[in-house]
């Protein structure tokens, strides 16, 4: 189960727009950072998503990707242009096609193609109307419908999508999406005939009957995997922070911080983008749990930082970071609210190192009147690379 958050200008401290998403994948499922350039293509290319080829387009986005090492695509991420986009499994009434368009294929090429919310929330919607979501995942072959929650400077969107079939919200204030169909009614948009679909499929009696989220989802009774993101949301309307976000990612209650011995917390991403200002920073753990990470500020332009290039990987690094933090939290995974000595003793030098981070990159922030863009950009790429040096100083 994983959890997506997104709190807009009304709901944080500073007017800024916050995305938090923790990623829970299998545990033998590697996940890592990775980064694309932007990149001028000739007419006539293709472009081989994880399971199927599509036509490449003439042009795309600079991309910071938390991704899982075998597909094309990735489970979160964040363009140039500040549109940050995660996306959630979804168990439907509707058939699952056995090939298509992963969930996490329409993040990356949400994040590619778009230049803004809107943007890349109809380039989704067209991509699965024309090539349609689909084929397995990772090990068991398993395959799921998928929501997503899209979101820039400005405003933000949730899109959910059962079958072949999709509805879209646009957010206010602030929202959270879960392994669960959330939009109730008839949302904000939606697929041209979606309400007599559902009608002829015996999933509703009529129009007034139609609700999205009871409709069609195949879990009964309706389940609210949500309530535990949505009141961390709502209780901290108007004092949200990047740094809050992170702690919203940790929390045990509800598996929002996922302790499994098959599935865990694969990585996590918080993003802080403001309006009308150009110094946007996003945070990735790039490792296991949250709770026992640290949060690295990556920033556009996306060279001189720590990343893999963005490409599909066969097998998993055993000298990859994610591995050998993975490898040595083992002993703390269990019980995470038990109390446990030598795992307390390393998680505060992993907040002292990250509450350090923090500070410094707010003080960049708060000089922007004062500093130069290019000496915050700098200074903050030189944070990205003490905080994954003192990350491996502790596994060490």
């Amino acid at each position: 189960m994983c959890d997506t958050y997104v709190a807009l200008n009304n709901a944080t401290l500073d007017n800024s727009v916050i995305f938090g998403k923790n990623s829970d994948r299998k545990i033998s499922e590697a996940q890592v950072i990775t980064c694309s350039p932007h990149k001028k293509y000739y007419k006539g290319n293709d472009l081989k998503c994880t399971h199927i080829s599509i036509p490449q387009v003439s042009e795309t986005n600079a991309v910071i990707l938390s991704k899982p090492f075998w597909i094309w695509g990735a489970e979160m991420g964040v363009n140039e242009y500040s549109v940050v986009i995660g996306n959630e499994a979804l168990a439907t009434k509707e058939p699952l096609r056995e090939n298509g368009l992963l969930g996490m294929d329409l993040v990356r090429l949400g994040l590619e193609r778009g230049k803004s919310a809107k943007d890349s929330l109809n380039i989704i919607i067209e991509l699965i109307e024309k090539y349609k979501q689909g084929g397995a995942h990772y090990q068991d072959g398993a395959s799921y419908h998928n929501s997503f929650i899209i979101a820039d400077p400005k405003e933000a969107y949730v899109l959910e999508v059962a079958g072949d079939w999709w509805i879209g919200e646009k957010v206010k204030d602030f929202r959270s999406i879960s392994n669960d169909i959330s939009i109730r009614g008839q949302g904000d948009m939606r697929r041209n005939g979606i309400v007599q679909h559902a009608i002829e499929k015996g999933y509703c009696k009529d129009d007034k009957d139609f609700d999205f989220a009871s409709t069609f989802s195949s879990i009964q009774p309706f389940p609210n995997y949500i309530e535990c993101s949505n009141r961390q949301l709502k209780d901290n309307k108007g004092k949200i922070t990047p740094s809050l976000m992170m702690d919203f990612l940790r929390e045990h209650e509800g598996n929002i911080c996922r302790h499994r011995r098959k599935d865990i917390t694969a990585s996590s991403q918080v993003s802080y983008i403001q309006k009308e200002k150009k110094i946007n920073v996003h945070w990735f753990t790039g490792s296991v749990l949250p709770c026992l990470s640290i949060f690295k500020p990556y920033i556009f332009p996306i060279e001189d930082q720590k990343f893999l290039e963005s490409e599909s990987f066969s097998e998993i690094n055993p000298e990859w970071f994610w591995k050998r933090h993975l490898d040595y939290i083992k002993p703390f995974i269990s019980g995470p609210s038990k109390v446990n000595p030598e795992r307390e003793s390393y998680r505060k030098k992993l907040r002292d190192v990250e509450n350090e981070l923090i500070k410094r990159v707010n003080d960049l922030i708060s000089k922007e009147n004062d500093l130069s863009e290019e000496k915050i950009i700098n200074a903050i790429k030189l944070l990205n690379e003490k905080a994954w040096e003192k990350s491996e100083k502790l596994i060490n």
